[in-house]
């Protein structure tokens, strides 16, 4: 809901467009991860985000929260 909030009151487009991208990124490894917890999916490698370690997972997923931060904190530069 954070990064949905960030996304829609971003003052650019791209701004907007990163930001529901990080936030669909984290949202889908989330959904995936849990249908595959309640048997719903076939088990992947998928690593739970913000939980497991995945090497280069929880780096891509650290530069997303940083973008969204970054939007966040730019958001009220350009007035």
């Amino acid at each position: 809901m954070w990064g949905i909030h960030i996304a829609l009151n971003s003052k650019d487009k791209f701004g907007t467009v990163i930001g529901l991208g990080v936030v669909a990124i984290v949202f889908w490894q989330t959904a995936i991860n849990v249908g595959m917890t309640t048997g719903l999916l076939p088990v992947v490698g998928i690593p739970l985000v913000l939980f497991s370690y995945g090497g280069s997972s929880i780096l891509s997923t650290m530069v997303g929260m940083g973008l969204l931060m970054n939007i966040s904190m730019r958001r009220f530069m350009f007035q």
